[in-house]
């Protein structure tokens, strides 16, 4: 299990340095253009995403501490894994094509063509709608069949790391909703291409973890 534990966390660490260098990786409109959009007197577009990093760094290791605590509980002999309901495979590939989605937003803002950066958030915000909405019915079914959260360490495991990993995508709601509201009002792709960017990078982010988390329910 030690040795699941360190695949784990490596590949978390480098699709975390995979995205560090894909945001640092500045194009010539991006150090052209200082100023977060919508913001005035905000601060430069670097910091924004070195605060995109800093505040993932942060999630990481929450999410390493949730882990290893959950290993480490799993090896005493109260431990009683409850079935994975099939609607998480289902859920899972919602929340990829919602992070596929955010990809075409971005790309679209790459391009200059709006009608693909409303598309491509629309699409992917529903889809995350979707993917947590799924979640809840994941929960409602666990617990018609009697897998509540304080009768077995398991149980409690997996609804406070899916609770946990839903709260961080609820958090991205707002960003996206931001955001989406004014390309709604007819924002030039210029002027939130910051947000699409950083948008799609915390939900690839979040895709990742959930991968981690999904694999290690399964293992167990």
């Amino acid at each position: 299990m030690g040795i699941s534990v360190g695949i784990m966390f490596f590949i978390m660490a480098v699709v975390a340095g995979w995205l560090l260098k894909q945001s640092f990786s500045t194009r010539p409109w991006i150090a052209r253009t200082t100023i977060v959009e919508g913001h005035s007197g905000s601060f430069p577009q670097p910091s924004a995403k070195i605060g995109l990093w800093v505040f993932l760094a942060v999630v990481t290791s929450l999410f390493a501490l949730f882990i290893s605590a959950y290993t480490t509980r799993m090896e005493l002999g109260d431990w009683r894994p409850l079935p994975e309901p099939p609607l998480l495979w289902f859920n899972t590939a919602i929340l990829i094509l919602s992070s596929i989605a955010l990809q075409w937003a971005r790309h679209s803002a790459d391009s200059e063509e709006i009608g693909g950066v409303r598309k491509g958030l629309a699409a992917g915000g529903l889809l995350t709608i979707g993917f947590m909405i799924g979640q809840l019915v994941a929960w409602q079914q666990l617990g018609d069949l009697g897998y509540h959260a304080s009768s077995n360490p398991a149980n409690g495991f997996f609804y406070l790391i899916t609770g946990l990993h839903g709260l961080h995508m609820l958090g991205g709601l707002v960003a996206w909703g931001r955001t989406s509201i004014k390309v709604w009002r007819g924002c030039e792709p210029a002027e939130v291409r910051l947000s699409v960017e950083l948008c799609t990078a915390y939900w690839h982010f979040l895709l990742v973890i959930w991968f981690v988390l999904f694999g290690l329910m399964l293992s167990t």
